[in-house]
């Protein structure tokens, strides 16, 4: 008998729309809310899933927040609830996080000091 089974890594994206002003970037977008977790598949069907973590990015510069676990399983019940800045924890990874120039608008996601368009500090 032959038995396939694999561990993978999974994400989940839950529709939660809420409006906010970005701290990072002081510009107006929303939070999309996901969440990550590993799970252990017996012929391609899902059996167990551990390792639930919550995440927030947001639609300006796209960076990216672990939310607080209870926050996070009211959301993926369907619970309308607010997202409070008290409740995220910013995620710094590479990839993630872009900076703007407040001055011009010019945004990156490279590791500058300073605007490569018109050299103000970023």
């Amino acid at each position: 008998m032959l038995f396939i089974m694999g561990i993978t890594n999974g994400r989940k994206d839950f529709d939660h729309n809420q409006v906010m002003t970005c701290p990072i970037c002081d510009s107006y977008g929303s939070y999309r809310v996901f969440m990550t977790y590993t799970v252990l598949s017996l012929f391609f069907i899902p059996l167990i899933k551990w390792g639930k973590r919550y995440f927030v990015e947001t639609t300006c510069c796209n960076a990216v927040y672990e939310l607080d676990p209870e926050v996070g399983r009211s959301i993926a019940r369907g619970d309308d609830v607010q997202i409070r800045q008290e409740d995220l924890t910013r995620v710094v990874e590479r990839g993630y996080s872009v900076k703007r120039c407040k001055n011009c608008g010019y945004t990156t996601d490279e590791d500058f000091e300073f605007c490569p368009k018109c050299g103000n500090r970023l």
